[in-house]
């Protein structure tokens, strides 16, 4: 997954990353979000354009090359390299096209309720 050229330490390149769409309740809006059980960690955010998200609904997983980015003070993200192109993964074909077709919905985020206080 990584590009094997590159040192250990300097490795900010990843290709063929799987990633979901989530709803973003703070921002309403779709956001890709890292699949678990990969060389980078689970719930990392992808930075790619909004309008490729809308084509497809919710939990639609894309694959993916990504650029590591790691500001101080911030939580590292992942930037799509081919910002133009980005395709659903062929892998995850069955639930694609399940979640397209609106057999099977992700879940999600709940809102949280705040309860009034009683004095």
């Amino acid at each position: 997954m990584q590009l094997s050229f590159l040192p250990a330490d300097e490795r900010r390149f990843f290709i063929d990353l799987f990633a979901q769409v989530v709803f973003d309740s703070r921002r309403n809006r779709p956001r890709l979000k890292t699949i678990t059980n990969q060389r980078v960690p689970g719930d990392l955010s992808v930075r790619c354009p909004l309008r490729l998200l809308r084509q497809f609904p919710e939990g639609t997983i894309y694959k993916l090359d990504a650029r590591l980015v790691q500001t101080p003070g911030k939580q590292p993200y992942l930037v799509a390299v081919n910002q133009r192109t980005l395709h659903r993964a062929l892998e995850f074909y069955d639930h694609n096209l399940t979640v397209q077709n609106g057999e099977c919905k992700a879940p999600r985020p709940s809102r949280r309720v705040v309860k009034e206080r009683t004095s």
